[in-house]
């Protein structure tokens, strides 16, 4: 039985399947959230920004039944007592290394757990928003979509905090400060940038990019009570790696997070001190993370006080609705596509084979994006020309490629 189940779970058919009811039930949440935009915001934006929630959550939580159930990946959380019960009561700003393929997904793990996973938020790149479906979800949601221009940016930044920080339940807005995923390339451009600007090297990190940070900090002030940093780490011994094709698979995965809560009363006020602050928090998130690959925890010889380990077990919600989903979209997509396969008429055949196909090249295509090896390069145009990407490109705000989260 349990050999059955593996190979159904490694199965390109079953994941088309899954592919096929992920796709089709996005393109409907993101019609229905079309229609509230144009119909119900512009006269109710609470009632609209309630809605969105659970909009959003149906859709995200298909993939974190990827996680929780199909996989049974597990979750490790480190968090003092103190910490957890401000989770999911209160707007925050996330601060997350930004090291494996599936951080964002693990991230929405514990939101999911948290009950925040439908506002979830994020820093992105403005080109997302025209990705059908999750562009299209995060567009109508109301995400934090930057050029690559400092000064628009620090409009758009003041603007969409004050949008999002007016909405009735928390908000968990994420800001990858490393602004791409850690890659070995990319490291080796990280330390030479620090040499040259005569900054400590960081061994696990990327140097941390402060503009975005320092230009929201002054509009999270007024409604956003903390930050809080989460610090992924998962073995490098694990006979899985953490990747979305091991996760489509089945195989099981073990991820560690560590969660620290910081009043946002008690960050540094001026701009240049707040940048400092963010660049001390990666020198501790350096420490936990050797910490964590030479001992197995993040508190051994980091000089961060221990957090007690907290279990937070899989919700019967992410299987629900991904339940009702497959049932919503499989039953009458695979009708109809199995009437035009078997239809006898070669024109109906090529349709129907042409549905199949598109939605093929949209999991490949949806699995590649998360490849490490497609993420937005580090310091790219200043190994190229010699000059530094401080001030104008997106890597400085923070903002990394489409597979993070939010």
């Amino acid at each position: 039985m349990a050999g059955f189940l593996a190979m159904l779970k490694q199965s390109t058919l079953v994941h088309l399947c899954f592919a096929i009811s992920f796709f089709t039930s996005g393109l409907i949440i993101n019609t229905v959230q079309c229609i509230l935009y144009v119909g119900l915001k512009p006269f109710n934006k609470r009632l609209y920004r309630t809605i969105g929630y659970y909009l959003c959550y149906s859709f995200y939580s298909q993939l974190v039944f990827l996680a929780d159930w199909w996989s049974d990946t597990k979750l490790i959380v480190y968090i003092s007592d103190e910490d957890m019960k401000y989770c999911g009561v209160e707007h925050v700003l996330l601060l997350m290394n930004h090291t494996y393929e599936i951080d964002w997904l693990i991230g929405w793990m514990f939101c999911e757990k948290v009950r925040v996973l439908g506002n979830c938020k994020a820093y992105a790149k403005k080109v997302i928003q025209y990705i059908p479906t999750i562009g299209w979800a995060w567009k109508f949601a109301e995400f934090v979509f930057l050029e690559r221009s400092f000064e628009k940016d620090r409009e758009i930044i003041g603007r969409q905090i004050n949008e999002i920080l007016d909405y009735p339940d928390p908000v968990w807005l994420l800001l990858n400060a490393e602004g791409t995923r850690f890659t070995e390339q990319k490291h080796e451009a990280s330390v030479k940038f620090a040499k040259e600007k005569g900054m400590v090297p960081l061994k696990h990190h990327l140097i941390p990019r402060t503009k975005g940070f320092t230009a929201s900090l002054p509009f999270l002030r007024k409604k956003c009570p903390a930050v809080l940093d989460i610090q992924l780490a998962i073995s490098k011994d694990t006979p899985v790696k953490p990747t979305i094709f091991n996760i489509l698979n089945g195989k099981p995965i073990t991820a560690h997070m560590c969660v620290r809560r910081f009043p946002i009363e008690t960050l540094p006020e001026r701009e240049e001190d707040a940048a400092v602050w963010v660049q001390e928090l990666f020198r501790e998130k350096d420490r936990m993370q050797d910490s964590f690959h030479r001992h197995g925890n993040f508190f051994t010889d980091s000089g961060i006080a221990e957090r007690p380990q907290v279990t937070l077990h899989r919700r019967p919600a992410t299987l629900v609705n991904t339940a009702f989903w497959v049932a919503a979209t499989l039953t009458p997509m695979l009708y109809y596509l199995v009437k035009l396969l078997f239809s006898g008429e070669i024109l109906y055949f090529s349709i129907g084979a042409g549905i199949i196909f598109a939605f093929y090249m949209l999991m490949v295509k949806a699995i590649g994006m998360s490849k490490i090896s497609k993420a937005s390069s580090y310091g790219a145009q200043k190994l190229k020309n010699g000059h530094s990407n401080d001030e104008h490109q997106a890597p400085e705000l923070g903002v990394g490629e489409p597979s993070k989260t939010k």
